[in-house]
């Protein structure tokens, strides 16, 4: 009896909210300029079978205070979280008294690039891995250490340090190795599957409504080059899974498992629709 109540008046709001949102707002004609010395590309011809002629960053569409907390590295608060991120990577844990720059070096040099081409194909799991994942192989085959749990602090950190180190590399995945089509092609199913009360899919707001209002959000095409990325609104740093969640939740669908195979099939989609942009981890979001 409730969920014939909830649905209609969810519905009716989401309604109001995108009849709202007829008052269209197309990304901003911007440069983003890090520290006044580095340009960040925002815009890049997308890549063929993509929906949308053009990628655009996410940044575009942000409040211009936003757009210059991303370009101040002294401002940007996930910049905490990169600093964080360095202070993992030099800290020995587990049984092989090892960090990650025991193997690794000075991420400056050995990460660069690295986190722009994940998520990427791990033929002994026989799945992608993005950088998480692939940290937690590391600590486990490597530091002896335990894995982190999901969306730890420290995970998040030093995900951002290592993306971080990537900083205006093209993203790019490599669809040819191992099965890595077939994910995308899951992915690609689970982006335009409608669910939830809401009955919403990724497309319902990224796609169809790109450049609208829903409430005092401007939607934009959801792409992902900025993550790790620090969100406003949770004034916190937050995983590209983290978010892929809290999206699910707001259809009003049962969240899946961070790492789940949903989740890493939507990575590898959602991040070949951000090909052609390069990494801004980490971007600052609404």
């Amino acid at each position: 009896m409730k969920l014939k109540i909830v649905v209609p008046l969810a519905l009716g709001i989401l309604a109001t909210g995108l009849a709202a949102a007829g008052l269209r707002a197309d990304p901003v004609d911007d440069r983003l300029v890090i520290d006044g010395e580095r340009e960040i590309p925002t815009r890049a011809k997308a890549p063929e079978g993509h929906p949308f002629d053009e990628v655009v960053s996410g940044w575009l569409y942000r409040t211009e205070e936003t757009r210059a907390l991303q370009a101040d590295s002294f401002q940007n608060p996930g910049m905490l979280y990169v600093e964080r991120g360095a202070e993992v990577w030099n800290t020995v844990e587990g049984a092989a008294g090892k960090s990650c720059a025991s193997c690794h070096g000075d991420a400056a040099q050995s990460m660069k690039g690295v986190g722009a081409k994940y998520p990427k194909w791990n033929e002994a799991a026989g799945k992608p891995f993005n950088l998480e994942l692939q940290v937690d192989a590391c600590r486990k085959g490597n530091m002896q250490a335990e894995p982190y749990k999901f969306d730890s602090a420290d995970q998040k950190a030093v995900v951002t340090y290592i993306k971080h180190q990537s900083l205006g590399a093209p993203v790019g995945v490599d669809l040819a190795k191992g099965k890595m089509q077939s994910w995308w092609d899951r992915g690609k199913d689970l982006y335009y599957t409608r669910t939830g009360q809401l009955n919403l899919s990724c497309a319902s707001c990224h796609e169809q409504n790109n450049g609208k209002y829903i409430r005092a959000d401007h939607l934009s095409q959801g792409n992902v080059n900025g993550f790790p990325a620090y969100r406003l609104k949770d004034a916190n740093i937050v995983s590209l899974h983290g978010r892929l969640r809290g999206c699910v939740r707001d259809t009003r669908a049962e969240m899946p498992k961070g790492f789940s195979d949903e989740l890493m099939a939507l990575e590898v989609y959602v991040t070949w629709r951000s090909t052609g942009l390069v990494v801004e981890t980490p971007a600052v979001r609404h």
